[in-house]
């Protein structure tokens, strides 16, 4: 009981921090499922990436009654993202089957180095137009960039369910010139279907662990309602700028491990 109410209070905080904050859940909850609860990277993965499909279920379908989301940006992500996603997951189960347990230490490698330089880009996001001009375009005037975007986040989705968000995104706001209220709609729709897709294929390779996902989501639910009415009252700046200095030290921590 005590452990289920631990998975239970993880996920009041991650879903609270990824509502006041909006930092993708896979980056927040790898490091706890991999550290705190000792779960194997692979089966963290797997997990994450089904945890992260149903937290964004509801909001994805409030966006969608509220006409706030672009179909076509979704579908030319999706476009890229859910071959990328099968090549990854794909990957796994080669790497899982040359390897054996091993393929555990070879993803906490990919982890941590993700974990560094996601963030770091995060952080960097806002003066990247300093550095290298570019010009924002309408969605429809570069799909073919935007399913290049979908290609790489999914095959890192895919090998490590981070990404689904937080690169995405990123990648939108320096390329596409678009509502950032229709940007955020069209990325968490499109995020359900990434890592839903991403969590069948892994459920198939019998890397999610539902005893695990399910308690996290229990206490998700009600942490990211308090995370959105924090959000009215806090700045969720300064705290995205705190954790993603805490997700590189962890990435920093598992690199070392």
């Amino acid at each position: 009981m005590p452990l289920i109410l631990g998975k239970i209070l993880v996920g009041v905080v991650v879903g609270t921090v990824i509502g006041l904050s909006g930092l993708g859940g896979g980056a927040l909850l790898l490091p706890i499922l991999i550290f705190a609860f000792g779960v194997p990277a692979i089966v963290a993965v797997g997990s994450a990436a089904a945890f992260n499909a149903l937290t964004k279920v509801c909001a994805g379908w409030i966006h969608w009654r509220n006409r706030t989301v672009n179909l076509p940006l979704v579908l030319a992500l999706a476009a890229g993202s859910l071959p990328g996603a099968f090549l990854g997951v794909l990957l796994l189960g080669h790497l899982r089957a040359v390897y054996g347990s091993e393929v555990n230490t070879i993803l906490r490698t990919l982890i941590g180095v993700l974990l560094v330089c996601i963030p770091a880009f995060l952080l960097i996001q806002g003066q990247f137009g300093k550095f290298f001009p570019i010009k924002k375009r309408p969605p429809q005037e570069i799909y073919p960039a935007i399913v290049a975007i979908g290609l790489i986040a999914g095959f890192l989705v895919g090998v490590s369910s981070i990404g689904s968000g937080s690169v995405i995104m990123a990648l939108l706001l320096i390329f596409v010139q678009c509502s950032p209220v229709v940007l955020v709609a069209s990325d968490i729709t499109h995020a359900v279907a990434l890592a839903g897709f991403t969590s069948l294929l892994d459920w198939h390779l019998g890397t999610v662990d539902f005893s695990l996902v399910l308690p996290l989501l229990i206490g998700s639910i009600p942490g990211s309602l308090l995370g959105v009415k924090l959000s009215t009252v806090l700045s969720g700046q300064w705290l995205r700028f705190i954790l993603c200095l805490i997700v590189m030290a962890s990435g920093v921590r598992m690199l070392w491990a």
